[in-house]
């Protein structure tokens, strides 16, 4: 892998990063204001930056690259990066890093954010009703419920409704801090 290649996606991943970091806290502060509404009219909102994916011609050297360099303590999925949630610090939550393969079909064109979302249900009766496409069905997994939505210019986005207490269980050594 070239060096230019190295240097520009470390550029953007940190720019994604100050945003996803920026974006947690403006939504944090803004769902702490918005409090004092009753839980149910508060379901079915984007909470926060879940992960950011991108693609590479070979993750895994990219990932030992990021590991050796930056700090960050990958495994075979990326890193995950604990953050903090509308519900205190008492409550652990996390941030998925992950590189793929430049022909992984998992995603469209080279990047995609996945959204923590706190009601994944509610939120897809809001967008359907808006009109937004919705890509597929939601997926349930231990970790959370997925689903994937097309914004106004066509991009594949992913919602998560995450079950952040399954990572806890399993991120000894495997989260960057």
């Amino acid at each position: 892998m070239e060096t230019g290649l190295i240097k520009k996606t470390t550029l953007r991943l940190l720019m994604l990063g100050t945003v996803a970091l920026g974006s947690h806290w403006i939504t944090k502060i803004n769902y702490q204001k918005e409090n004092n509404m009753s839980n149910q009219d508060n379901k079915g909102r984007v909470t926060g930056i879940g992960g950011v994916f991108f693609k590479t011609d070979d993750p895994v050297k990219l990932k030992e690259w990021y590991s050796q360099n930056l700090g960050l303590q990958t495994n075979e999925y990326g890193t995950l990066f604990e953050i903090g949630t509308p519900e205190g610090n008492e409550h652990k939550a996390y941030m998925q890093w992950s590189a793929f393969s430049s022909k992984s079909q998992y995603f469209e064109g080279d990047l995609m954010i996945n959204y923590r979302v706190d009601d994944i249900e509610a939120l897809l009766v809001k967008l359907r009703d808006n009109g937004v496409e919705v890509v597929d069905s939601v997926e349930t997994y231990d970790y959370g419920k997925f689903v994937h939505i097309r914004d106004l210019e066509g991009n594949k986005v992913e919602l998560w409704e995450p079950v952040d207490a399954v990572f806890s269980q399993f991120t000894e050594g495997a989260v960057t801090k």
